[in-house]
């Protein structure tokens, strides 16, 4: 009997914990009393923008929802969320994108992407996206308002033109990186064309030899990611001067080092 007893006193307990434990996060995580009470694609819980900012926000979100028929809302959170209430108070389907603004976590960008979307953009491109934008130093240096404009603003850029594989524009730091990309892949080509024969002036064999990885370095790494995300001309001028520079300065130092101690050994 007293065995009994004290399963049933557990069983009520547990009960009871199981029950107040389930309570609490189905308030938190679908709060319809947070939702507004007018149509809105914006919401803005963490007070990330003034006034006329909200107004234009809502204004340019319901322009591209007009002109393309995709679906742009916006929430931004910080201690309370009206979690999955926001699915029904927006309609949210497969043509929908929900950008999630919450500067608790690592990125202050998270993106609840439709299945429709990625016939235009892969996945790679919202990965790219959050990345750029939501990072803590784009956010410090503009503002959590600023990131979330120019995300959305990029993802509206690729609806217009039907589609993109890359995120537009290239920041500072990415043409640095493609620059430094194209500066080793010259250096590489300008290593392998110094000459290792008398009256030879380029050796073309190493050249060839060695063309998979500085034109992969060039190529694939530094004049790829500029001509997929700008039509600005400066940045592929700058790094094919990158690779010319390298190259010369690589194939100068080989000849003078390298090249004048081969063409003494058959003296020696």
């Amino acid at each position: 009997m007293g065995t009994h007893r004290i399963a049933g006193l557990w069983a009520v307990l547990l009960t009871t914990l199981i029950t107040l434990t389930g309570g609490l996060p189905a308030h938190a995580y679908d709060n319809p009393e947070l939702l507004p009470d007018h149509p809105t694609p914006v919401i803005d819980l963490a007070k990330a923008f003034t006034d006329p900012q909200r107004s234009t926000l809502e204004k340019r979100l319901n322009d591209v929802e007009e002109a393309t028929g995709w679906k742009l809302r916006v929430l931004t959170q910080y201690e309370r969320t009206p979690g999955r209430a926001v699915k029904e108070f927006w309609g949210l389907d497969e043509s929908s994108l929900l950008l999630v603004a919450d500067p608790r976590g690592g990125n202050l960008l998270n993106f609840n992407v439709g299945d429709a979307f990625f016939a235009l953009m892969p996945r790679t491109y919202w990965v790219e996206l959050q990345t750029r934008f939501g990072n803590q130093y784009y956010v410090k240096e503009h503002g959590e308002d600023g990131a979330i404009v120019d995300a959305l603003n990029a993802v509206a850029v690729c609806l217009e033109r039907g589609g993109c594989q890359v995120v537009p524009g290239l920041p500072l730091e990415q043409w640095l990186w493609t620059f430094t990309t194209s500066a080793v892949g010259g250096l590489i080509a300008g290593f392998a064309a110094y000459p290792r024969k008398e009256g030879e002036t380029v050796a073309w064999s190493w050249l060839l030899l060695l063309s998979p990885l500085w034109v992969m370095l060039f190529g694939v790494f530094g004049i790829a990611p500029v001509i997929t995300r700008t039509s600005d001309i400066l940045p592929i001028v700058r790094n094919g001067v990158g690779f010319l520079a390298g190259a010369i300065v690589a194939y100068l130092i080989a000849q003078a080092t390298v090249g004048r101690r081969l063409n003494q050994e058959p003296e020696s």
